[in-house]
């Protein structure tokens, strides 16, 4: 019999709408049916892509047994994080004061009133390492709220003040200057890997915001140490096997420090982030490498993750089904010798093991091996490469394929977005600055709505019911200014601005500090705000950086104050934790370079617009159009004219302008291109 969760859009909670547990979906009817019933809350928290969500379910959500008790005791209430990440924050910053860690599936109880008293992650069936079984959790936790009641509330009292006593002001005095960025640099320099590239050890997660401060670092400053860092860890992943060698696009992280092999599962928000950082590294360097990874995982995104209304799909699984029917993770991507051997005979499977590191020990599990490519710069045929990879494709394409997380998220497709329209711009590729267009036209119309309100999620072209966070209006936003730029279509500007104005008046604390929910959202048992990078950037430095670049296209004071006011947050925090404000230190860099506006008067595409959209100058805010409308689209155009009757390039900055300029080499010169 179908649960309660066989009504929602959402693909994890659909994964367990058939578990013999009579789950909720997170409302104020369960927290009202546990108080009636005097029981407390078991709130699981996960999301479809994760695997040890679904190892948990298999071994505890689907077990008769267990789930009898479960009723019997409790009002059980499932989350995708995903759909509700003001939730997941909330609880996951009491899991990680109470333990030390956190993680998914997040397991937690609560009271009625929705206060925290006892957490965990993952769970096993029978206790093991020193972990409790789950049965065992829940009849301690169910002992408990019978006979030490008071004990348990005085607990849960204590978290609740304890998170509340956790809110931001703005985080220093002033924005972060030339003494926060070395101290940042200083610090990511400590923590870089030399030997295999990124940041820590294992496991190592693909740095995409840290090196897109890092690029604009030595844009503006040049910095060789910083350009490094980013073109070495880049280099790195592309040749390691978090890289999908094959198909393209990235894995989630490294188990380990050498990139060699990943947890499979396949994010949109981290091929978003990756593509653009390898377009933007090839700007900056003409790294032919550069340009293949971007390519590829623009292409990867379209080919596997596009929606038939034109978004982008949250994830791929990172199980799937092996030979023996079994569902593994990573038996979609990877190989035996005898596995090439079969697919591309004794000569050619023997170059592709050698190629790709597959070994006959394997470096996965049982004999398996990641693709990955050696270090050694030694020539090779690249026609015979071609020709191997089209073919180990072709075969791999017949596998069973892992399973597809459908949610369109706002926040991160305007992510992708922002990487599809300039990868498009960039290397000449008009169909993925349609891809793009499509995606921003998806988001108009299913998630905008008649209010100018952004919807979190949907699924099938239906809005889900969940609001949209700080992160969902700064990554949108992003993406609709990047959309603008390329496209010289002022409509985006417009849409932007909706969505920043949103920001300015639900989201935005005395002071300058910024909130992850709106001021009319949901109250929770804190108000959840965190303005440090977690796989995605901050929607506290995401919005920084849309309000800036905003404000640079319109010269709204509102815009730019209220930008600066939020990255008081990058002064406090980039000198003790760079790694996680990347990408307000990339703020930072736009901030500290002006940005420099740019205006094209002459047509959309051509040479002067390409220049400007080639410029590394950080953050820099790109204008295009001609004739008498131009101005109306972007307020960057009024009184632009032509010089001479030739196309026309302006260029300012703090409030002083360049000499307008018709040489595209000059224009190059002017943003350090």
């Amino acid at each position: 019999m179908a649960n309660r969760l066989a009504q929602t859009p959402s693909p994890y909670l659909l994964q367990h709408a058939d578990n013999p547990v009579d789950w909720w979906p997170w409302s104020p009817e369960a927290f009202e049916e546990a108080r009636k019933r005097d029981v407390p809350v078991l709130l699981s928290v996960g999301y479809a892509s994760c695997h040890w969500c679904h190892v948990m379910a298999h071994e505890s959500f689907e077990d008769e047994s267990v789930a009898a008790y479960l009723n019997e005791r409790f009002v059980a209430v499932k989350v995708d994080r995903e759909e509700r990440p003001d939730v997941d924050a909330v609880y996951m910053e009491a899991v990680q004061a109470a333990t030390g860690h956190g993680g998914w599936p997040m397991t937690v109880f609560l009271t009625p009133d929705a206060e925290p008293f006892y957490f965990g992650t993952y769970f096993p069936p029978e206790p093991r390492h020193g972990s409790p079984s789950f049965q065992q959790v829940l009849e301690g936790v169910s002992a408990a709220w019978t006979d030490r009641r008071e004990e348990v509330a005085e607990v849960a009292g204590r978290i609740v003040a304890d998170l509340a006593g956790r809110s931001l002001a703005h985080g220093g005095d002033g924005v972060p200057g030339e003494a926060e960025i070395a101290q940042a640099l200083l610090g990511l320099t400590r923590e870089y890997d030399e030997q295999h590239g990124g940041f820590g050890g294992a496991p190592k997660f693909p740095p995409a915001m840290v090196v897109e401060f890092l690029l604009r670092h030595y844009a503006r400053t040049g910095s060789e140490g910083a350009l490094q860092m980013a073109a070495d860890t880049c280099s790195a992943m592309a040749r390691g096997g978090i890289y999908d060698q094959l198909g393209g696009g990235f894995a989630r992280y490294s188990v380990d420090r050498e990139w060699v092999v990943p947890h499979f599962e396949k994010m949109l928000y981290d091929n978003a982030l990756l593509c653009r950082v390898y377009a933007h590294l090839w700007r900056t360097t003409g790294s032919a490498e550069a340009r293949r990874i971007a390519l590829e995982t623009a292409d990867f995104m379209v080919r596997e993750l596009r929606t038939a209304e034109g978004g982008f799909a949250s994830a791929l699984d990172a199980d799937s089904e092996d030979r023996q029917g079994k569902h593994v993770e990573g038996a979609f991507y990877v190989w035996t010798p005898a596995q090439l051997r079969e697919v591309l005979g004794e000569e050619d499977g023997a170059f592709a093991a050698a190629y790709f590191g597959v070994t006959e020990e394997g470096t996965f599990e049982e004999g398996a091996s990641v693709l990955q490519l050696s270090g050694e710069a030694r020539p090779v045929d690249a026609g015979r490469v071609a020709d191997v990879r089209a073919r180990l494709l072709a075969a791999r394409e017949e596998r069973p394929r892992p399973g597809r997380d459908d949610k369109v998220v706002a926040a991160w497709n305007g992510l992708a977005i922002a990487a599809l329209a300039e990868t498009g711009a960039y290397f000449d590729r008009p169909d993925l600055v349609e891809r793009a267009t499509e995606a921003a036209d998806l988001l108009v119309r299913v998630h905008l709505g008649e209010v100018a309100r952004l919807t979190r999620t949907s699924k099938d072209g239906r809005a889900g019911t969940n609001a949209g966070v700080l992160e969902d209006y700064g990554d949108v936003a992003e993406g609709f200014l990047a959309l603008a730029a390329v496209t010289g279509e002022g409509a985006w500007l417009e849409f932007a601005g909706f969505l920043l104005d949103v920001v300015l008046e639900q989201f935005t604390g005395e002071g300058g500090q910024l909130y992850d929910t709106a001021h009319e959202a949901e109250k929770l048992i804190r108000r959840p705000q965190d303005p440090t990078d977690s796989a995605t950037p901050a929607g506290w430095t995401a919005a920084a950086g849309a309000l800036l670049s905003y404000a640079a296209y319109t010269g709204s004071e509102a815009h730019r104050t209220a930008a600066e006011g939020a990255l008081g947050v990058v002064k406090a925090l980039a000198p003790r934790a760079p790694r996680f404000i990347g990408w307000g230190l990339a703020v930072a860099e736009a901030l500290l370079d002006g940005p420099r506006e740019v205006a094209v008067a002459g047509p959309v595409g051509g040479e002067l617009h390409r220049t400007a959209l080639l410029g590394r100058a950080p953050g820099a805010v790109v204008a295009a159009g001609e004739g008498p409308g131009a101005g109306a689209e972007f307020p960057l155009l009024v009184d632009r004219p032509l010089v001479g009757g030739e196309p026309t390039a302006y260029v300012c900055r703090h409030f002083v302008c360049d000499a307008p300029t018709t040489d595209a080499g000059e224009l190059a010169g002017k943003l350090g291109g």
